[in-house]
């Protein structure tokens, strides 16, 4: 066949990813949409998109990609806390904080494209090994993942800090057995309760710190202030802990940074940040396509894009699936640094305690929209149980137990 006819074949593929990475350049800038909740908004108007299947999951591959990559942008440009609380900070607020956002976004981006690089080779053989282990790591599954709560109880650098991790697992793995099992709907065409769930463990709690603070200060250049062996360590790291999402559930990109974090040599404060920054972008990178072999080689599904497109039963052969991500991917990357810095630029004008509110009415309204009056209370629960490790004195990690926590005792 000539290259000439063999055009069409692929025109509604490639008009699939353009869409796609359209979307997901929209959503992924929108504080508080998780990627598994817009994975959702996208299965339920899936069946009325008139196209071909491949060009459907195309679009979905291809706006979950894409939002993976920028979703770091609200999450560095908003909550940033007052100067006096930046030890406590999350690791890239520290770098906001200190007027370094700009190179945060390079990290992020060289992380997550380093990794796509990287991912393919190591999960073609890594795919084969886990197909003969599964059936003995499904067994035991409870096993792995309560060594995986254990492992980061023991990554904080004190006794008071473990002990707080401890505190704060127990409460979110309660939170998780109240909230996980009920089934909502809100005014969207889709219930789902790990939206609310979500922004009120991670999103309300950090804005609430970052109220009475000034907001995105003015930030440097761009230069990246670590070196070549840092950023390869990082991002070694931060791939390796991909796999560990990909294949397992309840395991997220944070708690796979975290664990990088633990095993790199970074000390001070700034490195130890940029680190974490590199290594977690890589980690969300890795684990979308990682999770792409798992759902290939052991039928199961491993993100919510991944769980829409089994659930509407559209195609997600591995031929079709990874180049899509890889291109789509190449674009998030790109995305990035360009669209980031007029976010930070744009965000430090704005008077903080109105974004800060302005966001949280937004997640109120999400809540809402997603599962209703229920959302909207479960919100309010995950925003007090949120506000936990901070004033406990442990990292916001443990908070992941609301989905690891009851895998565990199940």
């Amino acid at each position: 066949m000539s290259v000439v006819g063999s055009v069409p074949a692929f025109a509604p593929v490639l008009a699939g990813v353009a869409v796609g990475i359209f979307l997901g350049t929209c959503s992924g800038l929108v504080p508080g949409l998780h990627a598994n909740a817009f994975a959702l908004l996208l299965a339920s108007v899936a069946p009325e998109v008139q196209g071909p299947p491949s060009a459907v999951t195309a679009a979905m591959l291809a706006a979950a990609t894409v939002h993976t990559c920028l979703d770091i942008v609200p999450s560095l440009a908003l909550g940033v806390p007052d100067a006096a609380l930046a030890p406590g900070a999350l690791p890239g607020h520290r770098l906001v904080l200190g007027g370094r956002g700009r190179e945060a976004l390079r990290l992020s981006a060289l992380g997550s494209g380093f990794a796509l690089c990287l991912t393919i080779p190591i999960a073609i053989p890594l795919t084969a090994a886990m197909v003969r282990l599964y059936p003995m790591l499904s067994e035991w599954l409870w096993l792995v993942l309560l060594a995986v709560m254990v492992a980061l109880v023991w990554t904080e650098p004190t006794v008071q800090a473990k002990l707080a991790g401890g505190v704060s697992i127990v409460a979110a793995t309660t939170l998780g057995f109240v909230t996980l099992d009920y089934s909502f709907s809100g005014s969207l065409p889709v219930g789902d309760v790990l939206a609310p769930l979500l922004a009120g463990l991670f999103g309300i709690p950090v804005l609430l710190d970052a109220w009475e603070s000034a907001g995105v200060p003015p930030q440097d250049d761009p230069t990246l202030a670590t070196t070549r062996r840092s950023m390869a360590q990082s991002v070694l790291a931060g791939t390796s802990g991909g796999a560990l999402v990909g294949y397992l559930p309840g395991v997220s990109a944070g708690v796979a940074g975290t664990f990088a974090l633990s095993v790199l040599p970074t000390s001070d404060p700034e490195t130890s940040a940029r680190a974490y920054v590199t290594a977690t972008s890589a980690a969300t990178t890795a684990t979308t396509v990682f999770a792409l072999f798992a759902l290939a080689g052991l039928g199961t599904p491993r993100t919510g894009v991944l769980v829409a497109i089994s659930e509407t039963n559209l195609p997600a052969e591995l031929a079709l699936a990874v180049p899509v991500t890889v291109c789509a991917g190449i674009v998030g990357v790109l995305l990035v640094p360009v669209l980031g810095d007029r976010v930070l630029e744009l965000v430090g004008r704005v008077d903080q305690k109105h974004l800060v509110a302005g966001v949280c009415a937004l997640l109120v309204a999400l809540s809402w929209g997603f599962a209703g009056v229920g959302g909207v209370v479960i919100l309010v629960g995950a925003s007090i149980v949120g506000l936990l490790p901070p004033r406990l004195g442990c990292r916001r990690v443990h908070l992941m137990a609301v989905l690891l926590g009851p895998l565990v005792v199940r």
